[in-house]
């Protein structure tokens, strides 16, 4: 028999017990052999639970019980939990994980530990939710160069952009209406500010790449800027609004990547990508272009993930399932001053001729709106659209890049 500990029974912890329990015909079968969790690891009690007998709260009962192989990280964070798994790996005990910023922040360290231990450490969990992206990306499309991603990678900052959208609602009744709904936290930074999408495309760009992409290093805007009135103009562009994490290898072997909200033509797949819904647009070399796409959170999608990689462990118990390149050179990060792209710039009306001189070429859109304008540029690099755009002064209301 398998014997599966969890550490942390909060919404995926007990989503992982509940499939694994729920499922267990199946996820046995599939695993090959007797499947059951054995430990669960909390601070806290849970009198009156299903699964009350099996909580505990001293983490060495699992790291020194030899019939533990398998240990499920959801407790998220990067104190405790990088240390459990770091201890778990060396004593050989697969860990599947959906912690998206120990990944993000270890990843590297703890995947040449597990190799070196011949056991697991996965993480399919920890960028599309119920989505599978890391096991296509490192075992299907393993023959391609993966050359861009792009993504819409957190379900709450969807919700928000698509009720701005549908509903004209500003930013501020609409994240309020998010917390409301569970879908959005007390303290939203990670999710508006694009902190967890950072993070998430940190990993799908260190595997694209085979080195360590930083996610510290990655230039992130959230969507706390974006209006009702850029919807108006995006609407009359053929357009939609989504806050995007971009992940480009260049030809000099360095990669840009990050997260900004951008202006999306209504005939690329992401632009119907809605509410809290997630996808991943991959660019192959062969390939070409293939898109992943699900609820990117959420208690059982999650959940099913994890679990997902509890049974790829269970096929390699005493050897390592790992096949991803992720080395812990870092990788060269471009400068995003360097890179070119249009913008869509939106102005105080008094500001047109102005706005003309300093971005000839631009094409102006109309949206019925007396008070301010909206054009798009010509294409340029970061640089010099800063350099351009700072001579409007007060002038300037806002800026989105076209993705």
């Amino acid at each position: 028999m398998i014997k599966v500990a969890v550490l942390g029974y909060g919404t995926v912890g007990s989503g992982v017990v509940e499939v694994i329990e729920s499922n267990n015909a199946e996820v046995s079968a599939k695993a090959g052999e007797e499947m059951h969790v054995g430990y669960i690891l909390d601070l806290r009690d849970f009198p009156g639970d299903t699964y009350e007998s099996l909580v505990i709260h001293d983490f060495n009962v699992i790291l020194e019980d030899p019939e533990v192989s398998i240990v499920c990280e959801v407790m998220g964070g990067v104190g405790a939990a990088y240390q459990f798994t770091k201890q778990l790996l060396e004593a050989g005990k697969s860990v599947c994980t959906s912690n998206k910023e120990l990944v993000a922040k270890h990843g590297a360290e703890l995947l040449e530990i597990a190799r070196d231990r011949k056991c697991s450490y996965m993480f399919e969990a920890s960028v599309g939710g119920g989505i599978p992206v890391i096991r296509p990306i490192t075992k299907a499309l393993t023959a391609e160069k993966i050359e861009k991603i792009t993504a819409i990678l957190n379900g709450t900052t969807n919700y928000i952009l698509t009720k701005m959208e549908k509903e004209g609602a500003g930013y501020g009744e609409t994240l309020k209406k998010a917390q409301e709904l569970g879908y959005a936290e007390r303290n939203p930074e990670a999710d508006v500010e694009g902190l967890d999408a950072c993070r998430k495309v940190a990993i799908l760009s260190s595997l694209m790449m085979g080195k360590n992409v930083d996610s510290g290093k990655i230039y992130t805007e959230g969507i706390t800027k974006v209006g009702t009135a850029d919807f108006d103009y995006a609407k009359a562009a053929g357009m939609t609004i989504k806050l995007l994490a971009t992940s480009q290898a260049l030809e000099d072997g360095s990669v840009l990547a990050m997260v900004t909200p951008a202006l999306v033509p209504l005939e690329h797949p992401l632009s119907v990508v809605n509410d809290v819904y997630n996808g991943v647009f991959v660019r192959g070399n062969m390939l070409g272009d293939v898109m992943f796409y699900g609820r990117g959170a959420g208690k059982l999608p999650t959940a099913s993930a994890v679990v997902s990689d509890v049974i790829d462990c269970a096929r390699h118990i005493g050897r390592s399932s790992i096949v991803c390149i992720w080395d812990k050179e870092e990788a060269r990060l471009a400068d995003i001053e360097e890179s070119r792209k249009r913008f869509f710039v939106r102005a105080k009306a008094s500001a047109k001729e102005a706005a003309q001189g300093l971005f000839p070429g631009s094409s102006f859109v109309e949206a019925g709106r007396t008070e301010d304008i909206g054009f798009i540029t010509e294409e340029m690099s970061e640089k010099e659209f800063t350099e351009k755009s700072r001579a409007l002064g007060d002038a300037l209301l806002g800026r989105i890049r076209l993705a």
